[in-house]
């Protein structure tokens, strides 16, 4: 689909890609299937490949002639990407590599004649030291050691196919190299990022589906005399799924128009961020349309059951949802401690005007400041009638960016070792992107005349309400002796129960006498 026109294929944009997601994902394994294809599978030629490689590979990955599956995961490296074994071992005359190893879980291991493949190999560094670095190939089947195992029992997207892929003294002509040698982490990473931001519109595209299927349910079945839609308890279980569809698609659809600007911007946070939240809410939102459903949902006779059992994987391929949460925080740490960083050798100095600026905004923070960034008010870009959810945005992001300096100040570095503070922190973070492309969305439907207009800004009043104080209970739990930081409770809790791997309290119906 994203292959250029000139290669055979559609050359759609990310934001049209986004758009065919909603459609491939009303079934879970063809969505996997297109995905580990087309997102990650050929992507690494597409994004580093030569103009050699794509023009020998990319026409026939466009038509379907050949599947294309993409090998990092081994046994013992999961969610540790660069402690992979697999080696590849440049031959005596430096014209092609020997590749062994394994990989495990690869989305259409068994049906692929083209792999993109991740291995260990020696380079010489700048100081003629030789180190072990990872290097992506392009592996075709044809080149011989390649098998595969019989395929998994899984749990949901069982109509893909997944299995254990072995390489046997394959060999690779060295010209089958993706980027340079030693270059692969970074070519796997960037792969990976640039796939993240579609699961945002195929998990909305799924949810919008399921309104539909138990809506119908929800007005036809009676209970106690009444329609279950009449009940508070199941009209908040829809209203919670349109909530979780609408912020989703937006959060998807601004990642996707940004990444289509000229010059490839990053925008790997961006696209973890609606990885994250799109999973999880898509988790949610399943297990509220199955419990709409009852017993009926439970039943195999049904398609829901198969959509609760799809839907759980989403929390953990294409990086889990924990280890994304560390790169989203650190990531956007990063920026923030260099700042602070600037600002600490400034006052070192004898830089008297910062030291006083300092001072003087955590005095006005302490006071109650009034928060003023442009988005509210008069001359603001928002609609006047987001204007509250605006300035939720606009204060959150000012304290938020005040409870960050505080963090870095207080653990400096260490703060990389700090999991459930870095949690929190990329839980504030997605949540003030999702805002902002809530809010943005209904703007623009609203100034434009969009039907429906005024759904979309009831959906974002809702949403932009619960994150704004979910967000300011996150920051609190982020302050210094906070009492609702239960983090040392957490941690020791957590430790005797480990020390014993079991759980340790005495059963209610023990007794000492």
């Amino acid at each position: 689909m994203q292959i250029p026109e000139e290669y055979g294929g559609l050359g759609l944009s990310n934001t049209m890609y986004a758009r065919l997601g909603e459609i491939t994902s009303l079934d879970g394994s063809i969505a996997v299937t297109l995905a580990a294809h087309q997102a990650i599978g050929l992507k690494g030629i597409l994004i580093a490949g030569t103009e050699e490689q794509k023009a020998k590979y990319l026409p026939r990955l466009a038509s379907g002639e050949h599947i294309a599956a993409f090998c990092l995961t081994e046994p013992g490296s999961g969610s540790d990407a660069a402690s992979i074994q697999t080696r590849a071992t440049l031959s005596e005359d430096g014209k092609h590599f020997l590749l062994n190893g394994s990989k495990v879980w690869i989305s259409n291991g068994g049906l692929a004649s083209i792999f993109t493949v991740f291995a260990r190999t020696e380079v010489v560094d700048k100081d003629g030291q030789v180190k072990d670095k990872i290097t992506a190939f392009i592996v075709e089947r044809d080149f011989g050691g390649v098998t595969h195992g019989k395929p998994e029992d899984k749990l949901g997207i069982r109509g893909s196919n997944t299995c254990e892929v072995h390489f046997e003294n394959t060999k690779v002509p060295i010209e089958n190299v993706i980027g340079e040698v030693g270059g692969g982490f970074k070519v796997a990473m960037n792969i990976l990022n640039s796939g993240r931001f579609s699961m945002g519109s195929a998990s909305a595209g799924m949810i919008k589906k399921l309104i539909e299927l138990t809506s119908e349910y929800a007005c036809t079945r009676k209970q106690f005399n009444k329609k279950l839609s009449q009940f508070g308890l199941i009209q908040e279980k829809f209203c919670l799924m349109a909530v979780k569809a609408y912020v989703m698609e937006s959060m998807a659809y601004l990642t996707a128009g940004m990444m289509d600007r000229p010059g490839f911007p990053d925008c790997s946070v961006e696209a973890a961020m609606v990885k994250v939240f799109s999973s999880e809410g898509a988790w949610a939102c399943v297990s509220e349309a199955l419990q709409i459903l009852g017993g009926l949902g439970y039943m195999k006779d049904y398609p829901y059951e198969r959509y609760l059992r799809d839907t759980r994987i989403l929390l953990i391929f294409e990086g889990t949802n924990e280890i994304l949460r560390m790169y989203i925080a650190l990531t956007g740490m990063q920026h923030a401690g260099k700042i602070l960083t600037d600002k600490i050798k400034a006052i070192k100095k004898g830089n008297v005007g910062v030291a006083l600026g300092e001072f003087l905004t955590r005095l006005q923070d302490s006071l109650g400041r009034k928060v003023d960034l442009g988005l509210a008010g008069d001359h603001g870009v928002v609609h006047p009638s987001l204007q509250e959810n605006a300035k939720k945005l606009e204060e959150n992001v000012y304290y938020f960016g005040t409870t960050v300096r505080g963090l870095l100040s207080r653990f400096g570095k260490t703060i990389v070792e700090e999991q459930l503070v870095l949690k929190r922190v990329a839980d504030v973070v997605i949540n003030l992107y999702a805002m902002t492309a809530a809010i943005s969305r209904a703007s623009r439907s609203i100034s434009i005349g969009l039907r429906n207009h005024d759904h979309e800004v009831l959906l974002t009043n809702i949403f932009c309400t619960e994150a704004y104080f979910k967000n300011n209970y996150a920051m609190a739990q982020l302050e210094k002796y906070a009492d609702e930081n239960l983090d040392d409770s957490i941690k020791k809790a957590a430790k005797q129960i480990l020390e014993k791997r079991a759980y340790i309290c005495s059963h209610p119906l023990d007794r000492t006498f």
